[in-house]
């Protein structure tokens, strides 16, 4: 008698594990971000210091998502160990209470590469980010919210 065991590895395609996402009031206009894996963020108004205002994280999400897009084309052409700095801005429409515009500069240094090789490298990083960067292409697309308010 025979006995076969599955050692196949889990298939590559598996959704990852769904992240709880929340926020609590923690004090007048004051509130903290909470992840399901143990992560924290202070939200506040503009004139408390330590928070961030939820349109600075709107726009600290889109930063990061570019980067973390262009990771994978940078670390393969420049290696692991590269510097980047996206900086990110946007002034706030007031009478609507929209961020009209939302500016990212992506900086990296490619002075060791030769100008045909960074302009190469440049339109993969873009084209990486365009693809893959959810939340630049939420914004660009918009996206539906759905609000229910439940009470006790």
């Amino acid at each position: 008698m025979t006995i076969e065991q599955n050692t196949a590895a889990p298939a590559a395609t598996a959704e990852p594990a769904h992240t709880d996402l929340w926020v609590e009031r923690t004090g007048t206009r004051l509130y903290t971000g909470r992840s399901s894996r143990g992560a924290e963020v202070k939200i506040g108004s503009q004139d408390v210091d330590g928070v961030f205002t939820p349109g600075e994280l709107l726009k600290i999400a889109l930063a990061a998502c570019t980067g973390m897009s262009s990771d994978r084309p940078l670390s393969r052409r420049l290696g692991d160990d590269y510097d980047a700095t996206i900086r990110v801005s946007g002034d706030a429409d007031r009478e609507n209470e929209v961020y009209p515009r939302i500016s990212e500069i992506l900086e990296v240094d490619l002075s060791e590469l030769d100008p045909d090789a960074a302009q190469r490298l440049l339109v993969v990083v873009e084209r990486a980010i365009d693809a893959v960067c959810t939340v630049g292409r939420t914004i660009k697309a918009g996206a539906e919210v759905d609000l229910k308010i439940e009470t006790d």
